[in-house]
């Protein structure tokens, strides 16, 4: 169907780690907070390296928000990250002018993605590699793999 669901803002308010669990998602994006200070903060540096492996655990893409320095880049992509969005890239454009840099193909050159460190869901190719559907129990949302056994009388 195309339709994919995200978790924005990960790590703040809201966004649980039960959430993880309970919803199938196929992306986590990792707050603006924690990328502000990642080069200088290792607190910072520790929480984004943390989901963006809990991410690539659970075979979900992990986005960066708020990416504003080549440093920031530089260590989201070392820890795994390969998606990011922020104004190092662009500022925010009007709908015409977003169409018109994905018409003309319009990329940033990094080169290879470190080794080993593709991203989660897809070939060392690139290419999007198929998962099996999850199977839910219609009452709790939960994958049949982890639904417990009826207790036994």
């Amino acid at each position: 169907m195309g339709i994919g669901l995200s978790l924005d803002d990960f790590g703040t308010g809201y966004s649980s780690l039960n959430y993880l669990k309970r919803f199938p998602l196929d992306c986590l994006k990792i707050d603006k907070s924690f990328v502000d200070d990642i080069t200088t903060d290792p607190d910072d540096a520790a929480i984004a390296s943390a989901i963006i492996s809990m991410a690539r655990s659970l075979e979900v893409q992990v986005v960066a928000e708020g990416v504003e320095t080549r440093a920031q880049l530089e260590f989201l992509r070392a820890h795994g990250c390969g998606a990011m969005q922020g104004y190092y890239f662009s500022k925010p454009l009007p709908a015409e002018a977003c169409g018109l840099l994905l018409r003309e193909g319009r990329r940033l050159a990094f080169g290879p993605t470190p080794a080993g460190k593709q991203r989660p869901g897809r070939t060392a190719q690139g290419k999007k590699r198929l998962r099996p559907a999850k199977k839910t129990d219609a009452r709790s949302k939960r994958p049949a793999s982890k639904r417990k056994a009826p207790a036994k009388k």
